[in-house]
């Protein structure tokens, strides 16, 4: 089988039990692919259990037979991956787990399939298939609760959430993604250990992780709900747990956490949009006065917002894009049928690549509170086509730096860069037509520019 032809299910699972059968091994599918299959999901990823051993002896002979590289083996945890082409296939012998109080990386040692089971995140994950696409719920549990679409965890969910803190991002993950309720006893449990989920406990990145993937589910106001529930919100983005509390008038319905909250559950699932309003608002609590209004609001929580993104470790790309959401949400709630073209054609120049996802932030903000007029967005989005498809644009002057010092006789230096703003804003606003030609010409007919 050549290396970069896709394997189907089917002959995946044919491909595991030769394997299997070639070394005399018992294994098992195990985990969300088995979960995912019943719920009429895909999960291209496979996790493989073997019992009494003989994980990599299993990974190996598998990617013989799949035609497939050498497993990558981690011999910390005795996992070996195969890489398929879209795909993955783990193997892990059966095992539990212990930890040390300042990290969720585990000490292994073997142990019967039962025991592996039992030191699982959650029951629904504890579900195993043979390779003949048979399931077991060998702990009697797993399919009651799949059923009933609910997170419970297999073990005290303290001991379960301290072995492994990320498992608590996971369970609001899972809730957010499959739209299943949580167990009574998870987010008791989450608000005793949520000081256990920061470094070096659970890394930045694990956690941005799981953040991202909440937000791109399709019910990522529900996702935030949990995260405050558990106490979870106050230590990954303590930014907007800040904004409770924080009353506010006019066609706000909400305090400031709560219309936060309505407008991440109003947007589309891009999850820069998204990260967008969970912080559009974040400068409201250090600009609130007690007349009720956030004069600058968006301004500081531009700030607020790029500090937060940096410690999560954002790429700085994606933080520059959310940034700019911040700082312009207002410039489209604000807009008027009065504004002149060369006012449109500005916020198109300073949203920049941004300006669709600003438009999808307002829209959010808006529906979010009793605001009288949302359809006055849609004039404005026709209205921002229509400048962006000029041509020739009038978003840039089409003279540069040396232009202007050879027509003006100048050395570099800032009477240029005033200059060539100035007339950038008049090509804008209509006053000079946006060629080179005429841009030349009215330069040297406005000695005084």
């Amino acid at each position: 089988m050549g290396a970069d032809q896709p394997i189907d299910d089917r002959e995946l699972l044919r491909l595991l039990k030769r394997a299997a059968a070639d070394l005399g091994l018992k294994a098992w599918v195990v985990g969300g692919y088995v979960r995912d299959h019943l719920l009429g999901r895909t999960k291209p990823d496979l996790d493989v259990v073997v019992e009494h051993g003989g994980a990599r002896e299993l990974a190996d002979r598998f990617a013989g037979l799949a035609g497939a590289g050498p497993p990558v083996i981690f011999e910390r945890y005795g996992t070996a991956q195969v890489t398929l082409p879209g795909r993955l296939v783990e193997f892990v012998s059966a095992r539990s787990e212990s930890y040390a109080s300042d990290s969720r990386k585990p000490d292994v040692r073997p142990a019967t399939l039962e025991e592996d089971l039992r030191r699982r995140d959650f029951t629904i994950n504890t579900l195993l298939m043979d390779f003949d696409a048979n399931i077991q719920d060998r702990l009697g549990t797993a399919r009651g609760d799949l059923e009933a679409r609910i997170l419970r965890t297999p073990a005290d969910p303290v001991q379960t959430f301290s072995d492994d803190p990320l498992r608590m991002l996971r369970a609001v993950r899972f809730a957010a993604q499959l739209g299943f309720e949580l167990a009574p006893d998870l987010l008791p449990a989450m608000r005793g250990l949520n000081g256990r989920l920061m470094p070096p406990v659970v890394s930045v990145e694990r956690i941005t992780e799981e953040l991202c993937k909440m937000l791109d589910s399709d019910r990522p106001k529900l996702a935030l709900e949990l995260l405050d529930a558990g106490g979870l919100l106050e230590v990954v983005l303590p930014e907007v747990t800040a904004c409770k509390g924080v009353e506010q008038g006019g066609y706000h319905t909400h305090d400031v956490f709560g219309h936060t909250l309505l407008a991440v559950g109003l947007t589309p699932q891009d999850l820069l949009v998204r990260l967008g309003a969970l912080l559009h608002d974040v400068g409201k609590p250090a600009t609130a006065t007690p007349d009720g209004a956030f004069t600058g609001h968006e301004e500081v929580g531009a700030g607020i917002a790029r500090g937060a993104l940096e410690r999560l470790r954002f790429p700085q790309r994606d933080i520059e894009a959310v940034v700019t959401l911040v700082r312009l949400h207002l410039r489209p709630v604000y807009y008027r049928s009065e504004w002149s073209d060369g006012a449109v054609r500005r916020l198109a120049r300073d949203a920049g690549a941004q300006i669709e996802r600003l438009m999808a932030l307002a829209r959010a903000d808006i529906a979010a509170s009793a605001y009288p007029e949302p359809e006055k967005l849609d004039e404005l989005a026709a209205r921002l086509a229509s400048v962006l498809s000029e041509s020739p644009t009038r978003m840039a002057a089409p003279i540069d730096g040396q232009d202007i010092m050879r027509e003006r006789g100048l050395a570099p230096g800032p009477e240029v860069g005033r200059i060539k703003e100035r007339l950038g804003e008049l090509i804008m606003d209509g006053g000079i037509e946006p060629t080179r030609e005429a841009v030349l010409a009215y330069l040297r007919s406005h000695p005084d520019l």
